[in-house]
């Protein structure tokens, strides 16, 4: 399968998205959890994420509880079932931890999710409106691939914590920041031939345009290969990749995530900063593990990618990627998987003036990978 692989103009093609569902931004990413206070303290310890907002048995919900957290624009909303018989438990069972809601900030949730559904989503649920003594928030939903579903987030009535139905969660107990500003963009994993079902359904659906394309010639191994596809909304603040499974010798990491989360979904969450060197060195003394590349990775940089402002030492030391297109370089960095199944993970991003993806750190992280594959019997 060919796919233009060259780096467009992004301002240019993203500006030709049909802007009929203008997004403000990412208001929130929901996980299910199999134990959402034990997973609410590990992303406040390792990531350095703040306590925002609870709902649960305290504040009238009886068949769940959800952890809010915060850093800077990004907030992760954690939930586990509180009875047996909760839906939640079969996502819990077939998927494990992993993303459930990707919720996005709308003016107006009714008027976006008419103009999704009347061009062919399915409803996950219809608008409703949820208040308290601090407002109104409108929300509405449409399913995306696997059992993920985009949620539209209508909060302009609203001034309280997080939502209603939530009260704010003091704790004594908040590490500091790490320095993670926003969501820079959410990664999905679908399965064979699936690609470009989901980038006609992002481009007819939500008027998202495809700005760059991978082919297996750009994302392959020795082993192994996958291809991916980048949408963007129209002001360019809200970017999906997503990625399906090529041809290889061996299990691509997108087969083995399809296999273990048992079917499609949300492979990684790339959060930016504007300090990697010192966000990374402050997550690893805190126990994050990461994806780490030959130091032959640094032979030659400069020459591939040109001037940067960096010191290469403390990148070669942190094993920090560094790659450039035609607007500017960018830093990156993977973790390994935050959870006991090799499925969802985190992105560390930097970017400086890029509005790429990292083509060129391509092999050298799939390498990496293959490498813990071949450590977990998967490859």
């Amino acid at each position: 399968m060919a796919i233009e692989s060259a780096t467009p103009d992004l301002k240019k093609v993203v500006a030709g998205a049909a802007d009929f569902l203008p997004l403000l931004g990412t208001d929130y990413v929901e996980l299910y959890v199999g134990n959402a206070k034990q997973a609410a303290h590990f992303y406040k310890t390792a990531f350095g994420f703040q306590s925002l907002a609870y709902a649960g048995l305290e504040t009238g919900v009886k068949d769940r509880t959800s952890y809010v957290l915060v850093q800077d624009k990004i907030r992760l909303v954690l939930t586990t079932p509180l009875t047996q018989e909760h839906a939640i438990n079969d996502h819990l069972r077939k998927h494990g931890d992993g993303v459930k809601e990707i919720a996005l900030w709308v003016d107006d949730a009714r008027k976006a999710y008419q103009e999704t559904t009347s061009r062919g989503a399915i409803s996950h649920f219809e608008p409703r409106v949820e208040k308290d003594a601090d407002g109104e928030v409108v929300k509405s939903a449409i399913k995306l691939y696997g059992d993920t579903v985009h949620v539209f987030v209508e909060r302009k009535n609203y001034k309280g914590t997080f939502l209603p139905g939530y009260k704010p969660w003091k704790s004594a107990y908040n590490p500091p920041t790490a320095g993670l500003k926003y969501v820079d963009h959410m990664v999905a994993n679908v399965g064979w031939n699936q690609m470009n079902k989901w980038v006609e359904f992002y481009e007819k659906v939500m008027g998202f345009a495809n700005v760059l394309g991978f082919d297996d010639k750009d994302i392959s191994t020795e082993y192994s290969a996958l291809m991916s596809k980048v949408m963007s909304n129209g002001n360019g603040r809200i970017k999906f990749p997503i990625n399906e499974p090529a041809e290889g010798k061996k299990k691509s990491q997108i087969e083995e995530y399809l296999d273990f989360y048992n079917g499609e979904g949300v492979q990684h969450i790339a959060i930016a900063t504007d300090d990697i060197v010192k966000t990374v060195r402050d997550l690893i003394a805190r126990g994050v593990e990461f994806l780490k590349v030959p130091s032959t990775y640094y032979d030659g940089l400069l020459d591939r990618v040109g001037p940067i402002e960096e010191d290469l030492d403390p990148l070669r030391e942190l094993g920090i990627l560094v790659d450039r297109d035609d607007e500017g370089y960018l830093l990156q960095l993977f973790t390994k998987p935050l959870q006991d199944r090799p499925t969802l993970f985190i992105e560390i991003i930097q970017r400086k003036g890029a509005k790429s993806f990292g083509k060129g750190n391509f092999k050298a992280l799939f390498e990496a990978i293959e490498r813990e594959q071949e450590a977990r019997g998967t490859l």
